[in-house]
């Protein structure tokens, strides 16, 4: 904290009032970008703001943010004039570098945006013309909690620690004036309200704490830096401005460019648009691995609906096995086997004792959250295994104990939870990774001289796939007067009117013969089903007439009949615990359901409309690239256009995950999840091994 003298001489109030402030939910989960270093020195990830400024910034691991935003402020001395309008660009196609350009009535705002590889800075280069006033309010959230940190001027910068995690925001020329406040009572945009910034507060003890710098002027670096402590985020900040943000946005592309170099070529065919977003997503895929922990890739660097009021972070900002597993096959896809062996290896690492099973989900750190058990989640990592071609003795340890699990595991095949996590039940989707994932180990374990491992999970295999249908397909339902798959069956009997709640605000006692769900398509993505069956044929006309969501941006895919995971009807957040019959909400289309189609039209012989399919993905990103997990319906909120993201977490790295994949399964001619074993056993059809 300054000396009393200093304060008094900086015309700085000693001490903020009104702590500890409100406590806002992290920013929206639009996102327009996600930046971080290839180096391991560097251990900060920035996600940017659609509405302009970087929202969540995640240190020392992308498990959890250490701030909640970097917004600007312009006044024109009486009020602030907000920006009309906010683009946002990659600013180089070969590196995850961004560019904001905010306008106003009257001025305009450039910032771009890079991360020092040498240590943890965040660097923002702004360039502001016109009339005004410009102001930086950065507002920290210290160790992934939002309501403990305790800040003070340092200088002409800013500095805050929260346990043993601290931050420093510098710019370079100095802020004319700093102030450290609190959230919505002493803080700078409660300042600015009148267009001046009046309160220079010294320091301000655990809150949720504000800092505002005033930026002196019309082409300023800021720096917002972490630590194990302030003095040494302060040097970090001065360090990386003395660099210069030219030279650290040169360095910081390099280690992207390299990284590139080092995958796959991009595959041919694909338009320039098509090309951008394909390195784009093997650019995102990286960037969400952290970096403390091999091998631990998040689900997105963001926080949608309710899940931003979490404190610590919530789910997205966990390493899921199932989406572990899809990011995996697109590393293996696109060239980066070593990712994939780390994201097997970090699986290993997490996998549960005794009993063989995986966590429903972690932190990067690989200690268990949920306590949720998903059979597909057990399985899948079998079939990475033998997809990277494992077959020493260590993994073989591992895949034994999963394989063992599913057959001891008394209610298989039927899980406690289906990919969507909220229904258990006998579930197509998961029936065909566990077949896959049994007939994967049998594989694994001739490779390691265990035949008897090997006979009893083949057993049970053929007798899954022999009764899949008969588990989860109707002949009675009111869809189709042909057989078709169900999302699932809660008694293993199709052909009963069995009743269950949707759940997330949809129908209770809803007719399971009523549900349907694109996902038994993975019967044909992983080979236990050929492409051609008469019921994967006629449950796909049935699923198009259900969920099909036709937008100005291409054909895509609600998830599940009734779904409510998705925004309220006028656009505001999913909640927790919403009653059942409410209907309060609606789950919206999902941009890598289009993908798993075309992955499933290439296998029917059909590359014209899987070709479709990629270019609809293409068209589903929103600004700076990045891709959604869900895009507007038919029926949007006011201003909000079909086929467009929604407040969903952007970017989804599944997602990112199946553009991939899509496209060098279009470029090979076939679909490379398509196991050998499994379609050796099961396909009839040579085209289809």
């Amino acid at each position: 904290m300054l000396p009393v003298v200093l304060t008094a001489a900086l015309g700085l109030a000693p001490m903020a009032p009104g702590a500890p402030g409100v406590d806002e939910q992290y920013l929206p989960a639009d996102k327009s970008g996600l930046l971080t270093s290839r180096t391991q020195e560097s251990r900060v990830w920035a996600t940017v703001q659609r509405e302009g400024g970087l929202g969540e910034i995640f240190y020392p691991t992308i498990g959890g943010p250490s701030a909640r935003a970097l917004s600007f402020v312009v006044s024109d001395g009486r009020r602030v004039v907000a920006p009309s309008r906010v683009t946002t660009e990659q600013s180089d196609p070969d590196s995850l570098s961004f560019r904001q350009t905010l306008s106003g009535r009257g001025w305009r705002l450039v910032a771009a945006y890079t991360v020092d590889p040498q240590r943890s800075t965040v660097l923002v280069d702004l360039a502001f013309s016109g009339q005004g006033r410009l102001y930086a309010v950065y507002d920290p959230a210290l160790g992934n909690s939002r309501g403990g940190d305790a800040g003070s001027t340092s200088g002409r910068s800013l500095v805050a620690t929260d346990g043993g995690v601290s931050s420093a925001f510098a710019a370079w020329p100095p802020f004319s004036a700093t102030s450290n406040g609190f959230a919505g009572v002493s803080d700078g945009r409660t300042d600015l309200r009148d267009g001046r910034m009046d309160w220079r507060y010294a320091s301000a003890e655990p809150g949720n704490l504000v800092q505002t710098g005033a930026v002196a002027h019309r082409h300023t670096t800021l720096a917002i830096a972490f630590g194990d402590s302030a003095q040494g985020a302060l040097a970090s900040a001065t360090q990386s401005l003395g660099r210069g943000f030219a030279s650290v946005a040169r360095s910081y592309a390099y280690g992207w460019k390299k990284y590139l170099q080092g995958l796959s070529a991009t595959p041919r065919g694909l338009s320039g648009a098509e090309q951008r977003l394909y390195r784009t997503s093997a650019m995102i895929l990286a960037a969400s691995e952290d970096k403390i922990n091999p091998g631990a890739y998040v689900a997105a660097p963001a926080a949608p609906w309710a899940f931003g009021t979490d404190d610590p972070s919530g789910p997205y900002h966990l390493v899921w096995s199932r989406d572990l597993y899809q990011i995996a096959l697109a590393l293996i896809a696109a060239g980066d086997r070593a990712g994939a062996n780390r994201a097997l290896d970090f699986l290993f690492g997490v996998q549960q004792k005794p009993d063989g099973s995986f966590p429903q989900n972690s932190q990067v750190d690989g200690t268990p959250v949920w306590g949720g058990l998903q059979l597909d989640e057990v399985a899948l990592p079998i079939v990475l295994a033998y997809r990277l071609g494992r077959t020493d003795a260590d993994t073989w340890s591992h895949v034994k104990r999963a394989a063992d699990f599913l057959l001891s595991y008394e209610q298989a095949p039927a899980t406690p939870q289906e990919r969507w996590e909220n229904q258990s039940g006998y579930s197509p989707n998961t029936i065909a990774t566990e077949i896959a994932g049994l007939v994967c180990a049998a594989s694994l374990a001739r490779a390691n001289g265990d035949e008897a491992s090997a006979a009893r999970y083949l057993v049970t295999a053929d007798a899954w796939r022999a009764r899949v249908k008969a588990w989860t397909v109707t002949s009675t339902g009111p869809y189709s007067a042909k057989p078709y798959f169900l999302r699932l069956t809660k008694d293993g009997n199709p052909n009963a009117g069995t009743t269950y709640n949707i759940g997330d605000s949809g129908p209770s006692n809803v007719d399971q013969r009523r549900v349907v769900d694109p996902s038994f398509l993975e019967l044909v993505r992983l080979g236990v089903l050929p492409a051609s069956d008469a019921d994967i044929r006629n449950s796909l006309r049935v699923v198009d007439q259900q969920l099909g969501v036709r937008t100005p941006n291409g054909f895509f895919w609600h998830r599940a009949s009734f779904d409510g995971f998705g925004e309220k009807l006028d656009g505001s957040q999913w909640e927790y615990n919403l009653p059942d019959d409410s209907l309060l909400t609606r789950g919206r289309a999902w941009p890598l359901l289009s993908g798993e189609r075309g992955d499933y039209e290439i296998a029917a012989g059909n590359p014209r409309a899987a070709r479709t399919r990629l270019a609809d993905m293409a068209r589903a990103t929103g600004p700076g690239g990045m891709l959604p997990e869900q895009v507007w319906d038919q029926k949007p909120p006011p201003g909000r256009i079909p086929g467009t993201p929604t407040y969903s977490a952007t970017p989804l790295v599944w997602s990112h995950a199946q553009y991939i994949r899509l496209a060098q399964n279009l470029a090979a001619g076939r679909v490379m999840d398509i196991t050998a074993a499994v379609a050796d056993r099961y396909l009839s059809r040579p085209d289809e091994k």
